[in-house]
Parts: structure tokens; sequence; C-alpha cells
């Protein structure tokens, strides 16, 4: 059975790996959108495309880059979890 603390531990990882892992797209979207968001307040263009086209070529941009970070920080999360696996049956 497992303790609180070891739940808690758990869930802590995982948190801290959805917010690792999801991180570089998250800044990435923020950033282009304030660039178009300030491009269109300057010429006055208010298209909405214009603001979700940039953003998802930024995003599978960074999807590219960053994926080997983002896979081989999940594979550490698993593996975690599967060298905890025989603490939780015993």
């Amino acid at each position: 059975m497992l303790s609180m603390s070891e739940i808690l531990s758990i869930m802590q990882d995982a948190i801290y790996t959805t917010i690792i892992s999801s991180a570089p797209m998250l800044i990435v979207a923020m950033v282009v959108g304030l660039i178009v968001s300030i491009f269109q307040a300057t010429t006055q263009i208010n298209e909405q495309t214009l603001a979700f086209v940039p953003k998802i070529v930024a995003i599978f941009l960074t999807i590219l880059i960053f994926g080997s970070f983002i896979l081989n920080t999940l594979i550490g999360f698993t593996n975690r979890l599967f060298d905890m696996m025989g603490s939780f049956v015993s």
C-alpha cells in the first residue's frame, strides 16, 4: 500500500514533468501572440486568423526543435515510475 507521502511525491513529479514538458510551447505561443497583437494594434488589422496561424506555425517549429527534450523528460518520468513500481507492490 502506498503512503500519502509517496502518492504526493508521484503527483508532484507528474505536475513538474507536465510543466517542464509544456513550457517551451507555452512560452513561444505567448511571445508570438504578443508580437502579433502589437502588430495588429499598430496596423489596426483585426483579422482573427492572423492571430492563430503564426501561433500554430511557431508551436509546430517549437515541437520540432524541443521534441527530443520533451520526449526525454517524459521517458525519464516513466522510468522513475517503473523503478518505483517494485515498492508499490510489496
